[in-house]
């Protein structure tokens, strides 16, 4: 019988679908940086809304959970330092771009800056850390994204209805 074991889906592939959402959103918002109709600037500040919520989410999340496991199971931590090092820049232009009082043209380049740290932070997890993850025998990858999902669940609801 065949090992499906990297199709099946682990915290791995919870993160990495987390991963593809946020690229989305930020081809999402270069088509409205292209748009001069009056409704993009509303529509540019609430897609930055929502993707500094699925990235705060996401980063908690991971520093939780996932790179604490982690650090348990492997031996080379380097590549988990550095991770937080660019949550931690993240979450520096997330907070300005939450203190924005407009969608303007440094607010775009803000948004702009984050998605190119993101991609970076992306590959890095893709090429690096999830093979070492997947690789740890140590560690129940399976167990670990119903334990990810359903913190994330509650850290969503949390900020979502916080205004209800």
């Amino acid at each position: 019988m065949p090992t499906t074991k990297r199709a099946a889906p682990d915290a791995c592939s919870l993160l990495d679908a987390d991963h593809r959402k946020v690229k989305k959103m930020f081809g999402d918002y270069e088509t409205l940086t292209k748009s001069r109709s009056a409704s993009a600037a509303g529509k540019k500040r609430d897609l930055a809304s929502e993707i500094c919520m699925e990235l705060t989410v996401h980063a908690q999340i991971e520093e939780e959970i996932f790179y604490p496991a982690l650090r348990d199971a492997i031996k080379e931590t380097d590549l988990l330092d550095e991770a937080e090092v660019e949550h931690s820049t993240v979450k520096d232009l997330i907070a300005q771009l939450e203190g924005a009082t407009e969608a303007d043209d440094m607010f775009d380049a803000k948004v702009k800056v984050l998605g190119e740290y993101i991609d970076h932070h992306v590959k890095e997890e893709r090429n690096e850390i999830f093979v070492k993850a997947r690789a740890a025998r140590s560690l129940d990858l399976m167990a670990m994204r119903e334990q990810l999902a359903a913190r994330k669940e509650e850290l969503m609801d949390e900020l979502t209805g916080a205004t209800a």
